[in-house]
Protein backbone atom coordinates (compact mmCIF):
# COMPACT_ATOMS: atom_id res chain seq x y z
CA UNK A 1 0.00 0.00 0.00
CA UNK A 2 1.15 3.68 -0.58
CA UNK A 3 -0.41 6.47 0.34
CA UNK A 4 -2.40 8.88 -1.97
CA UNK A 5 -2.68 5.88 -4.14
CA UNK A 6 -5.48 3.93 -4.59
CA UNK A 7 -5.53 0.17 -3.85
CA UNK A 8 -6.84 -0.69 -6.98
CA UNK A 9 -3.75 0.31 -8.71
CA UNK A 10 -1.87 -2.47 -8.20
CA UNK A 11 2.45 -2.34 -9.53
CA UNK A 12 1.37 -3.83 -12.81
CA UNK A 13 -1.12 -0.81 -13.70
CA UNK A 14 1.11 1.77 -11.95
CA UNK A 15 4.06 0.46 -14.50
CA UNK A 16 1.51 0.70 -17.42
CA UNK A 17 0.50 4.09 -16.62
CA UNK A 18 4.20 5.41 -15.66
CA UNK A 19 5.09 3.89 -19.42
CA UNK A 20 3.00 5.59 -21.44
CA UNK A 21 3.27 8.38 -23.37
CA UNK A 22 1.38 11.75 -24.35
CA UNK A 23 -1.07 10.09 -27.44
CA UNK A 24 -0.75 6.94 -25.83
CA UNK A 25 -4.51 5.05 -25.37
CA UNK A 26 -5.33 2.93 -22.12
CA UNK A 27 -8.90 1.04 -22.82
CA UNK A 28 -10.65 -0.29 -19.72
CA UNK A 29 -13.43 -2.88 -20.89
CA UNK A 30 -16.40 -4.87 -18.93
CA UNK A 31 -16.05 -8.48 -18.11
CA UNK A 32 -17.74 -9.23 -21.40
CA UNK A 33 -15.11 -7.81 -23.53
CA UNK A 34 -12.79 -9.89 -25.55
CA UNK A 35 -10.01 -8.55 -23.56
CA UNK A 36 -7.17 -10.91 -23.90
CA UNK A 37 -8.03 -11.60 -27.69
CA UNK A 38 -7.19 -8.51 -28.21
CA UNK A 39 -4.98 -6.66 -25.88
CA UNK A 40 -1.13 -5.82 -26.40
CA UNK A 41 -0.78 -5.39 -22.40
CA UNK A 42 -3.64 -7.07 -20.41
CA UNK A 43 -4.44 -5.73 -16.92
CA UNK A 44 -6.75 -8.14 -15.08
CA UNK A 45 -8.95 -6.49 -12.16
CA UNK A 46 -11.95 -9.08 -11.80
CA UNK A 47 -14.36 -8.46 -9.64
CA UNK A 48 -13.84 -4.91 -9.98
CA UNK A 49 -16.25 -1.99 -11.53
CA UNK A 50 -15.40 -0.61 -14.85
CA UNK A 51 -16.18 2.87 -12.71
CA UNK A 52 -13.97 2.31 -9.86
CA UNK A 53 -11.49 1.57 -12.18
CA UNK A 54 -11.99 4.70 -14.01
CA UNK A 55 -12.04 6.52 -11.07
CA UNK A 56 -8.28 4.98 -9.90
CA UNK A 57 -6.90 5.62 -13.25
CA UNK A 58 -8.18 9.11 -13.55
CA UNK A 59 -6.62 9.97 -10.27
CA UNK A 60 -3.44 9.40 -11.77
CA UNK A 61 -3.59 9.57 -15.59
CA UNK A 62 -4.54 12.85 -17.21
CA UNK A 63 -6.53 13.41 -20.04
CA UNK A 64 -5.03 14.73 -23.53
CA UNK A 65 -6.44 18.41 -23.79
CA UNK A 66 -5.01 18.26 -27.19
CA UNK A 67 -7.39 16.37 -29.08
CA UNK A 68 -11.28 16.77 -29.20
CA UNK A 69 -12.04 13.89 -27.49
CA UNK A 70 -9.64 12.74 -25.37
CA UNK A 71 -12.27 9.60 -24.08
CA UNK A 72 -14.48 7.19 -26.08
CA UNK A 73 -17.26 4.66 -24.90
CA UNK A 74 -18.54 2.40 -26.93
CA UNK A 75 -22.57 2.56 -27.56
CA UNK A 76 -25.49 0.72 -28.86
CA UNK A 77 -26.72 2.57 -31.47
CA UNK A 78 -27.93 5.90 -30.57
CA UNK A 79 -28.27 4.63 -26.84
CA UNK A 80 -26.20 6.09 -24.09
CA UNK A 81 -26.54 3.62 -21.25
CA UNK A 82 -26.55 5.36 -17.75
CA UNK A 83 -22.53 3.72 -16.81
CA UNK A 84 -21.73 5.85 -19.66
CA UNK A 85 -23.44 8.64 -17.63
CA UNK A 86 -21.08 7.56 -14.67
CA UNK A 87 -18.15 7.67 -16.76
CA UNK A 88 -18.47 11.44 -17.91
CA UNK A 89 -18.64 12.42 -14.36
CA UNK A 90 -15.63 10.86 -13.33
CA UNK A 91 -13.85 12.45 -16.29
CA UNK A 92 -15.23 15.70 -16.00
CA UNK A 93 -14.45 15.59 -11.76
CA UNK A 94 -10.78 14.33 -12.67
CA UNK A 95 -10.25 16.89 -15.23
CA UNK A 96 -12.24 20.36 -13.34
CA UNK A 97 -14.03 20.54 -16.89
CA UNK A 98 -16.36 19.05 -19.14
CA UNK A 99 -15.23 16.24 -21.17
CA UNK A 100 -15.80 15.51 -24.93
CA UNK A 101 -16.27 11.86 -24.84
CA UNK A 102 -17.12 10.25 -28.69
CA UNK A 103 -19.23 7.25 -28.65
CA UNK A 104 -18.68 4.55 -31.02
CA UNK A 105 -20.59 1.04 -32.74
CA UNK A 106 -19.01 -1.97 -31.14
CA UNK A 107 -16.59 -3.22 -34.02
CA UNK A 108 -15.19 0.32 -34.15
CA UNK A 109 -14.72 0.36 -30.48
CA UNK A 110 -13.03 -2.94 -30.22
CA UNK A 111 -10.74 -1.77 -33.76
CA UNK A 112 -9.85 0.86 -31.52
CA UNK A 113 -9.08 -0.86 -28.33
CA UNK A 114 -6.55 -3.20 -30.63
CA UNK A 115 -4.46 -0.11 -30.97
CA UNK A 116 -4.48 0.79 -27.51
CA UNK A 117 -0.91 0.56 -25.21
CA UNK A 118 -2.97 -1.35 -22.87
CA UNK A 119 -6.04 -3.04 -21.58
CA UNK A 120 -7.70 -3.67 -17.98
CA UNK A 121 -9.96 -5.96 -18.14
CA UNK A 122 -12.36 -5.07 -15.51
CA UNK A 123 -15.04 -7.56 -14.00
CA UNK A 124 -17.97 -4.79 -14.62
CA UNK A 125 -21.32 -6.47 -15.55
CA UNK A 126 -23.24 -4.00 -16.84
CA UNK A 127 -23.31 -3.53 -20.51
CA UNK A 128 -21.53 -1.10 -22.32
CA UNK A 129 -19.04 -0.54 -19.07
CA UNK A 130 -16.04 0.28 -22.15
CA UNK A 131 -13.75 3.52 -22.32
CA UNK A 132 -10.91 4.36 -23.75
CA UNK A 133 -9.00 7.21 -22.31
CA UNK A 134 -6.20 9.31 -24.50
CA UNK A 135 -3.29 10.08 -22.35
CA UNK A 136 -2.13 13.86 -21.80
CA UNK A 137 0.34 15.99 -20.73
CA UNK A 138 1.92 16.89 -17.14
CA UNK A 139 2.46 20.70 -17.79
CA UNK A 140 5.55 22.47 -15.78
CA UNK A 141 4.41 24.30 -12.93
CA UNK A 142 4.56 28.23 -13.26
Amino acid sequence: MLKTIDPLLNGALLQILADMGHGDELAIVDANYPAAANARRLVRLDGITATATLKAVLSLLPLDDFVETPAAVMTPGTEWPPILDEFQALADQAEGREVEILGMDRFAFYERARGAYAVIATGERRLYGNIILVKGVIRPAE
